[in-house]
């Protein structure tokens, strides 16, 4: 293996953290994970630094000289600095902090820190189900719902990082309350988070998304109602897309999207009702599978955008 040219890619997740060594094609050589606060509250850092350093250690093990670090968080970033924001829900230890200079002191490698969902977008565009594509929109629907969003070869991260904040646009303006401060966002109606709790309230006892999902398979009045619920409000906010962006591809991916595959078919009816045919017709949309190389090839890709964006290479 020596001579093999390799980034390290991660993925900081609220429950888990994952860190890949991941050659030029996307191949993903070694894998590592922890939990995210196995260390304790406020331990994201050190979980995240010590599965870097292995990683590394376990690469020159094998005469591999990884060139670049990318890491995805589930935080609003400044990618020029890699710097995370004030909006860490998931991981509110890390808010503020400058992970990606520290990453680079710590590993003497360029690091490079963006948005989770960007992050996996750049890694299905790049490696994945968006490879070649000129335009592609990523909505992960999972815990939250994130986006991540290509034109042109670019991602685009907005001025202040919010770029692709799609589970916050608003498609009921009297809806439920979000951990945004706003009300009738889309994540309060697909996120894997609101639909346990819109369950839960609703059959009177816990439940998970992934139980209202098969309660709803099975017949359940209760349960059919949520999910369909659900349906006509990712139509809706699909047909924001649609219509403002009209990319190329639109994919769907997380646990949520997985439970909605047998359901495809009303998604695409609810976005129709709401979008331009002429934009969903020429908008492929896809529900797609991640594994667990999929987070960390995110990781990877953007190490790889970035350095060539810094080159001033055609990204």
């Amino acid at each position: 293996m020596t001579g093999t040219r390799a980034v390290i890619g991660v993925d900081v997740g609220g429950t888990t953290t994952a860190a890949g060594l991941v050659g030029a094609d996307g191949g993903v050589l070694a894998h590592l994970q922890a939990a995210t606060h196995g260390r304790g509250p406020g331990g994201a850092l050190a979980t995240l630094l010590d599965l870097i350093e292995r990683l590394a250690t376990l690469a020159k093990g094998r005469g591999i000289e990884p060139r670049a670090i990318g890491i995805g968080v589930p935080a609003t970033v400044d990618a020029e600095t890699g710097t995370i924001g004030a909006d860490a829900h998931y991981v509110p230890e890390l808010a503020h902090v400058p992970l990606g200079a520290t990453v680079n002191r710590r590993m003497g490698l360029p690091a490079f820190v963006d948005n989770d969902v960007n992050a996996l977008a750049l890694g299905e565009w790049m490696f994945g189900a968006g490879r070649g594509a000129a335009s592609l929109v990523l909505l992960a629907l999972g815990t939250g719902v994130g986006g991540g969003i290509i034109l042109e070869g670019r991602l685009v991260r907005g001025r202040g990082g919010y770029g692709g904040e799609l589970g916050h646009v608003p498609i009921d303006f009297d809806g439920r309350p979000c951990i945004c401060g706003g009300r009738g966002c889309l994540k309060t109606y697909v996120s894997g988070t609101d639909i346990a709790l819109e369950g839960s309230r609703r059959l009177g006892r816990m439940a998970t998304a992934p139980e209202v999902f098969r309660l709803a398979a099975a017949g359940d009045a209760v349960a059919e109602a949520l999910v369909a619920e659900v349906c006509e409000a990712l139509g809706a906010g699909l047909a924001v897309i649609v219509n403002g962006l009209n990319p190329e591809r639109l994919l769907l991916a997380g646990g949520v999207a997985e439970s909605l595959r047998p359901l495809e078919a009303l998604i695409r009816a609810a976005c129709a009702g709401h979008a331009f045919a002429g934009a969903c017709a020429t908008t492929a949309l896809e529900i797609i599978s991640l594994d667990k190389g999929s987070a960390v090839r995110g990781g990877a890709a953007l190490a790889h955008y970035e350095t060539r964006r810094r080159e001033g290479a055609t990204v």
